[in-house]
């Protein structure tokens, strides 16, 4: 299975995916960014397909096609969206259906979409957490493929829950991914 990792931001997920020894063929970036210094220390082939605009006339489409030709032309498996700061049109999905993962800090269904951290304390839950799921085009609606509990402390903010958040998720998402890049082998050979 060849892996691509969809990357805008430190690379903490992607490192946190090669220190568990999964293979990576592929780091695709939005942007300038240190996910894609990690790659090249990892010896790991990098692409940047950079957006042309984060304003009102981003074009979507053409910009999901610019990334589904390139993991097409790489020959990708499985895609592992990695804190990856662009939401890709509907094309994509139906290219790699059931074949792109997405972590999201919080316990899905509660709390989808980009401030999932700051809503969780803004509810007043007791306990967050993360989820590992299937990516869709509707943003965090995709089936559950993993979560892990975090609990709320007395004082936290969003920057101490999220760090806490990103603890475990840190082993959650590389084992999770893992065992879904094992079982589609598992299928695939039989």
């Amino acid at each position: 299975m060849r892996l691509a990792i969809l990357a805008s931001g430190t690379g903490s997920i992607l490192s946190a995916i090669l220190e568990k020894g999964i293979a990576v063929d592929l780091v695709v970036a939005d942007r300038d960014c240190r996910a894609e210094k990690l790659a090249a220390d990892a010896g790991v082939m990098s692409l940047r397909i950079e957006r042309g605009s984060y304003g009102s006339d981003f074009d979507r489409d053409a910009y999901t096609d610019a990334v589904r030709e390139s993991l097409a032309n790489h020959k990708v498996d499985v895609i592992a969206m990695a804190g990856f700061g662009t939401i890709l049109g509907s094309s994509f999905f139906d290219d790699f259906h059931h074949r792109v993962l997405n972590t999201h800090p919080a316990l899905l269904p509660s709390f989808p979409g980009w401030h999932g951290v700051r809503d969780a304390l803004a509810a007043g839950v007791k306990v967050s957490g993360c989820t590992v799921h299937i990516a869709t085009p509707i943003v965090d609606a995709g089936p559950i493929l993993a979560q892990a509990a975090v609990p709320v402390l007395a004082g936290d903010s969003e920057a101490s829950l999220h760090q806490r958040i990103k603890v475990v998720e840190r082993e959650l998402y590389p084992e999770t991914l893992a065992a879904f890049i094992r079982d589609l082998e598992r299928v695939e050979v039989t």
